[in-house]
């Protein structure tokens, strides 16, 4: 058994076991640290498979930005847990369904890949002088070239999501103090200060 080996049994199962934690364990918060645990042993798989690329978004993106925004949601937010999970046994039907959906698309496209081991390289695209260029730029030029797009439209989802997410979360408050730039701006030393005389004695 190589080095390689070695380290691919080490990630893989390092991730499958935080993967587990992730699910079971009673406090969110150690939840999300287990699933950043599992993002840096993809990210480590990932690696080993020559897809630096991948490995890199991984953490910047999902651990960088979208695990820390849990931790800090879980952790900020007083969120009561023991009633969130108090219905969860009349959606179980559903979610082993869904399992059950995952489970038959992995199997079929194991099953597909050990019966027909040619059907990966027919879906493959021929890169020119591939000794010369990096997993990134092939990655890029297959990305820009091909699938731009879909790659447009995937950024629209996304930018129509978030306008969504701002627009359901915006609460006007109207006992809250807000700024008016236009009136700071014109104001002049008239209608900004006010004297006030005060009489000997007296306050204001």
């Amino acid at each position: 058994m190589g080095l390689q080996a070695v380290f691919f049994y080490l990630f893989a199962f390092v991730a499958v076991a935080s993967a587990f934690m992730v699910i079971s364990a009673r406090n969110p918060v150690h939840s999300v640290l287990f699933l950043i645990l599992v993002f840096f042993n993809s990210a480590g798989l990932f690696l080993l498979t020559g897809a630096e690329f991948l490995a890199m978004i991984l953490l910047v993106v999902y651990i960088g930005a979208v695990a820390v925004l849990f931790l800090f949601v879980v952790m900020m937010l007083d969120i009561d847990f023991a009633e969130l999970r108090s219905g969860m046994l009349q959606y179980a039907p559903v979610g082993i369904m869904v399992g059950l959906i995952v489970a038959a698309e992995l199997i079929i496209v194991i099953g597909g890949s050990v019966l027909t081991p040619q059907a990966a390289r027919a879906i493959t695209m021929p890169i020119p002088n591939p000794a010369e260029r990096t997993n990134t730029a092939a990655l890029g030029d297959v990305l820009y070239t091909n699938y731009v797009y879909f790659f447009q439209i995937a950024g629209l989802v996304l930018l129509v999501a978030m306008i969504g997410a701002i627009v359901l979360t915006l609460r006007h408050r109207t006992n809250i103090k807000r700024q008016d730039i236009p009136t700071q701006v014109a104001r002049t030393p008239e209608t900004a200060v006010e004297v006030v005389k005060v009489k000997p004695g007296q306050g204001v």
